[in-house]
C-alpha cells in the first residue's frame, strides 16, 4: 500500500464527482443532500450534524431510495471511539406470517415495518450534534417546499416502476410520485412535495418524538386502517429509539477496518477481506482471469457463511462473538478450498431473490468525526404506497424477513426485525481515521465495497479511480454479474468455462452498487470525497 499514491493523484472532476476541501467534506447521492451537509459543516456543525441534514434531504429529493417512512443505520467516529448505531426497523404487531402472501410481501400498506428513520435521525441530533434539531431539518424542508429537478435516472426508474404504481393500493404512492399520478416525470422538470413539506416543518417544530406520538400517528393509523395495513398507531407509540452497538473490526493489509455487526452484512463484508488477505495484493493488482475466480469464490463462500449463520443480537446470539468465523485460520481454510471451477459443494440454486435500493452517505469534519449512514425503503419506491396527506413512502422491509424457517432469528413475526445487507466502514491508517465510505446494493453491497476497498489498499488507486473501475458480483447460486464492455473478453471467457452462470449487466449499471466515501489525507491537511459515477450525486467540502 503506497500512501502518497493513493492521495496525491486523485482529480476533482467539474461534475462534482469528486472533490477537495480543507475543512471538512460530504459525498451523498444527490447534489441538494450534499449541500445540506456542506451547509451544516459551514454553520458551525459537526460531520453527525451534517450527516443528519443530508441524510433527511435525501429522503425528499431521492424517494426511490429511501426517506422517513424507511429504516436507518450508521457507524461513527466520535471522540476517539468508534461506534455502531442500529436503526433496524421492526414488523408491528398485527403481523403474522399467516396474513401473508410472496405479493404483499412487496408492495402495498402490509408490506411495510414501523419506520425507524426518523428515531435514528433524531438520536443522532440530540445524542452527538452541534446544531438544533430545526437547523438540520432546514435544508429539507426547502427542497420539499421550492422543489428540485427530476434526473434522468429517476425518471427512468419511474418508468419501470410505472405498472406497480398503477395497482390500487399504491394509489397515493402514485399520485405523490408520478406526474399527475400516472406518468413518469421528465427529466429536468421540477419536482414539488407539499405534503412532505409541512409534515417535516412539523417534526422540526414538534421534534422527531411527533411522527410516533399525536396526530402524526393518527393519520398513518387511520391511512393503514383504510388500506388494509398492520401498522397501528400503538406500534409507533413504542418509539424504535437506535440501538448502540460495538462494531466489528479487522485489519487488512495496513489498515484496520471497522464494520457493523448483525443484522447487517458488515461480517459478510470482513470475511471477504480476510479471505483476501491470503493473496498477494501484486495476484490482486494484475487482474488476471484466475483473480476474478478466486474473488468470485470468495464472494460465494462469504455469503454461504452469511446465510448459514444468522445471528439476531436482540433474541439470542447463536455465535456469541465473531473470533473464530473473522480468524485468519477460518479465513485461511476457506480460501485454501478454492478450485481452477466453481466450488460444486456450494449451492448451485438462488436462496432468495434480492432487493435493490437503498442510499449511503458519508461525512467528516475538522475535528477527526467521521460519520457513514446507511439508509433505505427496501426496493426501489419502498412498498409504493404512500401516507396520504404527509407524503412519504412506506417501505418494504416485510419482504427481508425470513418467511419458511420458523427458528429462524428473522422469521416474520410481530416484533421481528428485518435481515440487512448494508456493510458501512471507517478505515483507520496508522490508528487514524482514514476514511468513511458505503454503498447501496442489497446483496452486493459487500462484494461492492470490497472491490472499492482492494482497489485502494492492494491496487494504490485514488479515490476516484477506485470508485468507476468496472464491478462484478457473484452470488451463492454461481451467478455472475458483471459491467459487459467492461471486462476483457479472456475474462469473461475463463470464467464462463469454469462454470458460472453469466448475467450481463450494463456498463456502469445501477445494480452493481453506488460508493458514497470521504478521506481525511494522511500526505496532508486536506479531505477528499467521491460519488458514486453510477448514480446522481456528488461530493463537496468547505474551505
Amino acid at each position: 500500500m503506497k500512501l502518497d499514491r493513493i492521495e496525491t493523484r486523485l482529480e476533482v472532476r467539474a461534475d462534482g464527482k469528486s472533490a477537495i476541501a480543507r475543512k471538512g467534506m460530504v459525498s451523498t447521492a444527490f447534489p441538494d443532500a450534499t449541500q445540506a451537509g456542506v451547509d451544516m459543516l459551514g454553520a458551525g456543525g459537526n460531520a453527525v450534524d451534517a450527516a443528519v441534514a443530508s441524510a433527511l434531504a435525501l429522503g425528499v429529493c431521492e424517494p426511490q431510495g429511501s426517506g422517513i417512512g424507511g429504516q436507518s443505520s450508521g457507524i461513527l467516529h466520535l471522540n476517539g471511539k468508534v461506534i455502531y448505531v442500529d436503526g433496524s426497523s421492526r414488523a408491528p404487531s398485527l403481523a403474522h406470517i399467516d396474513h401473508f402472501k410472496d405479493d404483499n410481501l412487496l408492495v402495498g400498506h402490509r408490506a411495510t415495518t414501523v419506520p425507524s428513520t426518523v428515531a435514528f435521525l433524531g438520536y443522532l441530533n440530540f445524542r452527538y450534534g452541534r446544531l438544533s434539531w430545526r437547523q438540520v431539518c432546514a435544508p429539507a424542508i426547502r427542497i420539499a417546499r421550492e422543489g428540485y429537478r427530476i434526473t434522468l435516472l429517476q425518471s427512468q426508474l419511474q418508468e419501470r416502476e410505472l405498472e406497480t404504481f398503477q395497482k390500487p393500493a399504491c394509489e397515493w404512492g402514485a399520485r405523490y410520485f408520478l406526474k399527475d399520478g400516472k406518468v413518469p416525470y421528465v427529466p429536468g422538470e421540477t419536482f414539488v412535495q407539499n405534503d412532505l413539506a409541512n409534515l417535516l416543518e412539523h417534526l422540526a417544530y414538534n421534534g422527531p418524538k411527533s411522527f410516533y406520538q399525536g396526530e402524526i400517528a393518527e393519520q398513518i393509523d387511520a391511512d393503514m386502517r383504510a388500506f388494509d395495513g398492520f401498522l397501528r398507531k400503538e406500534d409507533l407509540a413504542y418509539i424504535p429509539w437506535p440501538v448502540e452497538r460495538k462494531p466489528l473490526k479487522r485489519r487488512y493489509r495496513k489498515t484496520q477496518i471497522f464494520t457493523c455487526p448483525p443484522p447487517t452484512s458488515g461480517r459478510t463484508l470482513l470475511l471477504t477481506l480476510q479471505m483476501l488477505n491470503n493473496l498477494p495484493s501484486k495476484f490482486l493488482r494484475d487482474r488476471s482471469p484466475e483473480s476474478f475466480h478466486f474473488i468470485a469464490e470468495t464472494f460465494r463462500k462469504a455469503l454461504m457463511n452469511h446465510k448459514e449463520r444468522p445471528y439476531d443480537p436482540n433474541i439470542y446470539p447463536q455465535l456469541p462473538d465473531d473470533k473464530r468465523i473473522l480468524s485468519k485460520d477460518y479465513a485461511h481454510r476457506l480460501s485454501s478450498t478454492i478450485r481452477n471451477v466453481i466450488d460444486p459443494s456450494l449451492p448451485l440454486a438462488e436462496p432468495y431473490e434480492s432487493g435493490q435500493d437503498t442510499t449511503h452517505l458519508s461525512a467528516m469534519d475538522a475535528d477527526g468525526n467521521a460519520v457513514g449512514i446507511t439508509q433505505s425503503i427496501e426496493r426501489v419506491y419502498g412498498c409504493h404506497s404512500a401516507a396520504k396527506g404527509l407524503g412519504f413512502l412506506y417501505n418494504n422491509y416485510m419482504s427481508a424477513m425470513e418467511v419458511h424457517d420458523p427458528s429462524h432469528p428473522y422469521y416474520l413475526r410481530p416484533g421481528a426485525v428485518p435481515w440487512s445487507s448494508i456493510a458501512p466502514v471507517i478505515v483507520f491508517y496508522k490508528k487514524q481515521p482514514w476514511m468513511v465510505a458505503g454503498s447501496p446494493g442489497s446483496d452486493r453491497i459487500f462484494s461492492t465495497m470490497s472491490q472499492f476497498l482492494t482497489h485502494i489498499i492492494d491496487g494504490n488507486l485514488p479515490i476516484d479511480q477506485a470508485m468507476v473501475r468496472p464491478r462484478m458480483h457473484c452470488t451463492l447460486g454461481g451467478t455472475l454479474s458483471y459491467e459487459t464492455e467492461r471486462f476483457p473478453s479472456k475474462v469473461i471467457k475463463y470464467l464462463k468455462n469454469a462454470g458460472y452462470k453469466m448475467s450481463p449487466k450494463d456498463p456502469y449499471a445501477f445494480y452493481l452498487g453506488a460508493v458514497h466515501a470521504v478521506v481525511k489525507m494522511q500526505t496532508c491537511d486536506t479531505f477528499q470525497g467521491v460519488a458514486e459515477i453510477r448514480r446522481d450525486g456528488t461530493a463537496a467540502g468547505i474551505d
